[in-house]
């Protein structure tokens, strides 16, 4: 019996095809195992099952078997070569063959994409900053201000003033294009807050000034990259009624205040509580800006191409994300899908800087042996059950079968990629004054 003819091309640096050559007489058992396997279960009127003729079987069931054989064959030695050449496939592979002939061998290649090889660069003796974020009086009252928006009450606007930015207004508005009013440019009763930036550039800041029951044609300029083609770059006129304007009001910060917390007796055990809080997020702050910067050199320093589908995978995570933040902000499910879809070209340069970002520490980490042992990956989930009191059997057993436990492995083997060039870099400590500018934005 010969062997299969295996080849092994290069296309590129992340494709490959194998091409192979099956013997006719391995093809043969393969076919006659998959018409054994047909004959027991045909159903054909007067034979019984199991004792329906081959040539009978070929009359009705030739296509069908040819077919299973041919992904029978396919599979076993696309797979088999993989593993024994040690070669790690990204995609579904491409396919191309001409079918069965009787006595002659059989013939197909799979082209895929891999993971690209490259020696890692400019890892080691990196030179680069890294902050000594200070918290300030200005992030402690930006903190105390989220806190009180969690306990905030809408209350309607009695006084006589116009719209401001911050308040919430209910509106009615009908748009036209070139003259023409269009249903999708109109609503009633709209809840919209003024300077969310939820609406077209240009709306939110017209409707300032703006009182109570007063009506105003305002005149916005879709962008260019909208959505809605039909809508990008137009200009559109909007005519808006004021309805409703009310405002968030935020409790006092005082000892009463203090009585929606269980935990705190005075304001000041807050205050220490959040000042712990904001110097943890502060080291914390510090070390993603460190890692950032670290990225960005790496990720000049490091030219290679990206596998196509390894990019879509991520911009597909992406929209998945995008999907899940919309439909719990509110939106429904099929505006949520639909705007999600739509942001998949945006989503690609991210995605490809992600995906070769994931491949740079996993070079780095192959080239210095660093690996993850399991025992390592049980005490983090001990140690992530402790912070967020959870019981550590079942917390472990979420991960594996969540299928996470992988990518939790995945996340500790890159923290230890980052320490490693920590550790051999030059790093400059610098001093950064406050978690947030001073103006709060």
């Amino acid at each position: 019996m010969s062997p299969a003819a295996i080849k092994i091309e290069e296309l590129s640096t992340i494709k490959k095809k194998l091409s192979f050559e099956i013997p006719w007489n391995e093809v043969k058992e393969e076919l006659d195992s998959v018409y054994r396997d047909v004959g027991k279960k045909a159903k054909l009127r007067g034979f019984r099952p199991g004792k329906v003729p081959r040539k009978v079987l070929e009359t009705y069931f030739k296509e069908q078997v040819e077919g299973d054989t041919i992904t029978n064959i396919i599979n076993k030695y696309y797979w088999q070569t993989l593993e024994d050449k040690g070669i790690a496939s990204v995609s579904k592979p491409e396919i191309t063959q001409e079918g069965l002939k009787e006595n002659t061998d059989f013939s197909f290649t799979a082209s895929f994409e891999t993971e690209p090889k490259f020696e890692p660069q400019g890892y080691k003796g990196l030179a680069v900053e890294k902050e000594n974020i200070v918290v300030t009086d200005n992030d402690l009252e930006n903190r105390f201000t989220q806190i009180r928006q969690m306990f905030a009450t809408m209350e309607e606007v009695k006084e006589e003033r116009p719209v401001r930015q911050g308040d919430f207004v209910t509106i009615d508005f009908a748009g036209t294009l070139n003259g023409e009013s269009l249903k999708e440019l109109k609503a009633e009763n709209y809840f919209l807050e003024v300077g969310s930036k939820r609406f077209i550039p240009g709306f939110e800041e017209q409707l300032e000034g703006m009182n109570n029951n007063e009506t105003k044609t305002l005149n916005v300029t879709f962008p260019e990259d909208y959505q809605e083609k039909k809508f990008a770059g137009k200009e559109v006129d909007f005519s808006v009624t004021i309805k409703n304007i009310k405002e968030k009001k935020l409790p006092e910060l005082d000892e009463a205040f203090i009585k929606n917390f269980e935990k705190y007796n005075s304001l000041d055990d807050l205050k220490k509580e959040i000042l712990k809080t904001l110097g943890e997020e502060s080291k914390k702050m510090s070390e993603t800006n460190l890692q950032n910067s670290i990225m960005d050199i790496l990720l000049k320093e490091n030219e290679f191409e990206v596998p196509p589908s390894l990019v879509e995978k991520q911009i597909y995570y992406m929209m998945a994300d995008a999907h899940k933040r919309m439909t719990s902000a509110g939106m429904d499910e099929k505006n949520a899908m639909e705007l999600s879809f739509k942001m998949h070209d945006k989503f690609k340069d991210e995605a490809v800087k992600i995906v070769k970002s994931f491949l740079i520490l996993k070079a780095i980490a192959e080239k210095e042996s660093l690996n993850v042992e399991e025992s390592e990956i049980d005490k983090h989930i001990e140690t992530l059950a402790v912070k967020h009191g959870r019981d550590y059997q079942l917390l472990k057993t979420a991960y594996e079968k969540d299928e996470r436990r992988d990518s939790l492995k995945s996340e500790l083997i890159q923290k230890k990629v980052f320490d490693f060039i920590e550790q051999h870099a030059n790093i400059k400590a610098v001093e950064k004054i406050g978690m947030i500018p001073e103006d709060g934005k």
